[in-house]
């Protein structure tokens, strides 16, 4: 028998140390080469990593939410002598911490049966142990038998309430750790509010004609329902010409403000992870449909961690609604390094005076903020103007 030593491999973009996700395994198990050990987190999403060997594991990094260095081991294991050696690990990077590696948890070697690992997302398995839920009791309906999130929900739903004593509700406390992505989110909204300081803006807005618009495009083609968020996209891609300032990224580093002519709009999106913002890319390229079937695609993979790294990042104003939630008016946080978001709240009906007569409108607010070290107030509010006039007159969005 001999032992081999996992390090954690340069996971890309410039990163020199990563988080630990979650494991799927834990010290006893048999694992194969090529099984997927865990998931380490980066700036823009978690990242799975396989076994480079097979072997039994003996040892372990570390818990979720610790800080391994690259090149630092992640997983000893126990092989077979004579086994085929991996390929070479990653090497630190230059930036990493030196020599001084973090120590390895040791923990009860008792070695113990294989286990088969349930297949679902990561999401779904942070959600079950946040929630004390044995996947291994949920019969997943996925290819494979993967645990869907609709199997984990209907299984969550119907499990049994919490358990009384004497009569009275215990009081349960669950301790979670913030880790993961809702670390990064954490840590980039304090750092954005910190140092961005936010002027924002809301703007009343009569969208009834908008609203035929959509209902009579929607009715044409029920198959690609049309929301609000391409509409805006459309809009903000015309007023951006007019307000280049507005369609900027600031590299702090260099103290330099970046001045873009394409439109890489952000799409703030909730997941089960937590808030993300997938890009669509050269937005200013596209129709009406085919920007609201990418803004479609690129939610879609954020919510089920498909996005690819490069879909994560590099937006130059970043887009936003509430949906249904959308409220009255909302003050959105700007999206580093970007100067400005925009975003749409409810729409409702309500008696407003309207070519001098008392009339039932449907009205929305447009609610924005911008970075006030690089957009003056004037322009702000002048820009958001603009994408009023289109929205109340749709016909307008789509003539040069």
């Amino acid at each position: 028998m001999s032992e081999h030593i996992f390090k954690l491999p340069d996971l890309g973009e410039g990163t020199v140390e990563s988080e630990i996700g979650e494991w799927f395994i834990k010290v006893g198990d048999e694992v194969k080469e090529e099984d997927v050990v865990g998931t380490m987190m980066t700036d823009k999403a978690a990242v799975e990593l396989s076994s480079p060997v097979s072997g039994r594991v003996i040892r372990l990094a570390g818990e979720p939410g610790d800080i391994v260095a690259v090149g630092a081991p992640l997983v000893v294991f126990e092989t077979e002598a004579g086994a085929a050696p991996a390929p070479a690990e990653a090497k630190p990077a230059p930036q990493a911490a030196p020599a001084a590696e973090p120590p390895i948890a040791n923990r009860a070697a008792a070695k113990q049966p294989a286990t088969t690992r349930v297949i679902t997302s990561p999401a779904i398995r942070r959600r079950a142990k946040e929630m004390a839920v044995d996947l291994s009791h949920i019969e997943g309906s996925g290819p494979g038998g993967r645990i869907t999130r609709a199997d984990f929900d209907a299984y969550a739903n119907g499990g049994s309430p919490s358990a009384q004593g004497g009569g009275r509700r215990k009081d349960t406390v669950r301790e979670i750790k913030v880790i993961g992505l809702r670390r990064v989110i954490a840590e980039r909204m304090a750092e954005a509010t910190r140092e961005i300081p936010h002027f924002s803006y809301v703007e009343e807005l009569d969208i009834t004609e908008l609203e035929a618009l959509r209902q009579h495009l929607n009715r044409q083609n029920p198959e690609q329902r049309l929301t609000l968020l391409p509409f805006l996209g459309v809009a903000l891609v015309r007023v951006l010409r007019e307000f280049p300032q507005c369609n900027a990224t600031y590299d702090k580093a260099r103290k330099l403000l970046l001045q873009h002519d394409a439109v890489h709009l952000g799409v703030a999106t909730q997941t089960p992870d937590g808030l993300k913002v997938p890009v669509v890319r050269h937005a200013e390229t596209m129709s009406l449909r085919t920007l609201a079937a990418e803004i479609r695609r690129v939610a879609d993979a954020a919510r089920d961690n498909s996005a690819k790294k490069s879909e994560l990042s590099g937006s130059t104003i970043t887009i936003t609604s509430l949906g249904k939630l959308g409220g009255i008016a909302s003050t959105p946080v700007i999206n580093l390094p970007e100067v400005g978001i925009v975003g749409v709240n409810r729409a409702v009906e309500r008696p407003v005076v309207h070519n001098g007569q008392i009339a039932v409108r449907l009205m929305m607010n447009l609610s924005s903020s911008f970075d006030h070290r690089f957009v003056d107030g004037y322009d702000a509010a002048q820009m958001i103007q603009r994408v009023r006039e289109l929205f109340e007159h749709p016909a307008t969005l789509f003539i040069d």
